[in-house]
């Protein structure tokens, strides 16, 4: 049963104001690691995350509920800090707190309603908003927060910006949608995985990585920042669904194997356990053979295949980079891209 909507956010007043904890410190020389990468644009995030709580606020109660609900919950905030570190690489020196809250409240408004279409339970180890406040409001609220961004792109970003974001939300929309259609349908192969997860998650990543060189009329850096937020989205996806089979993640674990999703670890599981493709085809798997499949996947080897081939986008990734100038701002784009491939959670 849903929760009546109140106009005080659950879990008490408090607000993360940067990303997992990072501060600004001494200026830095090198960059040896993600957080490092963070750091260095610590400053303008801090900024960000301030600025998008103000954002989703509406004189209709229940939309600043409802999305502060999941924004206060915190997240990785990749899209904002992608945006800022672009932005140092090119050298911008526009508004930049506000362009970088486009990309996090487009993927707000996505989250709002994936949980709902896939009836998810938990995002961000929390009860996911359609359960506390239910589907109508919490479609409606993702519909405001799309909107919202759309109208922030014109704003600070200007016709090429706006443009190359409708583009890359319509490319969501239609990844969702192929992923609907083939939801259970283990004849898809890597082809149509990579088709998905083209749409449905680079895109967004790579129009956050371009923000300020669309904003600054910059095209061919707009053109290299792109190219590296697809193999960079892609890789990240490919990540998350290896998550999949982990536990301590903030979501369910094996949610995608008793969906019968596929995925790229399970498609690779398929080569392995011929025995597990039948079973899925057959049926989906009873609660209580999920784990016992779990662990048959992580012994076959199937996700350190996934695995390399996320680094494999990442080194495509790199490449591009090379097109833009040197400095602190494009080895952070390198060094976060080669982190999210190996993140655990």
């Amino acid at each position: 049963m849903s929760m009546p909507l109140s106009a005080t956010l659950p879990g008490g007043s408090g607000r993360r104001f940067s990303p997992a904890g990072v501060r600004a410190g001494a200026p830095l020389s090198r960059i040896q690691g993600a957080d490092d990468a963070l750091r260095l644009v610590a400053v303008p995030l801090a900024e960000a995350e301030h600025t998008l709580l103000g954002l989703v606020h509406s004189d209709v109660a229940a939309v600043p509920t409802v999305a502060g609900y999941l924004a206060a919950s915190g997240g990785k905030r990749l899209r904002p800090a992608l945006t800022a570190l672009g932005a140092l690489t090119i050298g911008f020196e526009g508004r930049l707190p506000k362009l970088m809250c486009v990309g996090e409240l487009i993927h707000l408004g996505s989250l709002l309603h994936d949980d709902v279409v896939d009836e998810g339970e938990l995002r961000r180890g929390k009860a996911t908003a359609h359960r506390v406040y239910g589907n109508a409001v919490t479609i409606l609220t993702g519909d405001f927060c799309l909107a919202r961004a759309v109208w922030l792109a014109s704003e600070e970003g200007g016709h090429l910006a706006v443009t190359a974001l409708a583009r890359a939300v319509t490319e969501m929309a239609e990844g969702e949608v192929l992923q609907l259609q083939r939801e259970g349908d283990l004849s898809c192969g890597r082809a149509q995985y990579f088709e998905v997860i083209n749409k449905k998650s680079a895109a967004l990543i790579a129009w956050s990585c371009a923000a300020a060189a669309y904003a600054a009329g910059d095209a061919p850096a707009a053109a290299a920042l792109e190219k590296y937020g697809r193999g960079v989205g892609v890789a990240f996806q490919i990540a998350d669904d290896i998550l999949d089979y982990h536990s301590g993640t903030g979501k369910n674990e094996g949610i995608d194997l008793q969906q019968r999703k596929v995925t790229l670890p399970l498609l690779y599981a398929f080569e392995h356990l011929p025995q597990l493709r039948a079973t899925l085809e057959e049926r989906p798997l009873e609660a209580d053979e999920i784990d016992g499949w779990i662990r048959q996947i992580r012994a076959c080897g199937a996700l350190e295949q996934a695995r390399a081939d996320a680094r494999r986008e990442i080194q495509a990734a790199l490449e591009a980079l090379e097109e833009l100038p040197e400095g602190l701002g494009r080895e952070a784009l390198g060094v976060l891209g080669e982190h999210l491939v190996e993140r655990v959670r």
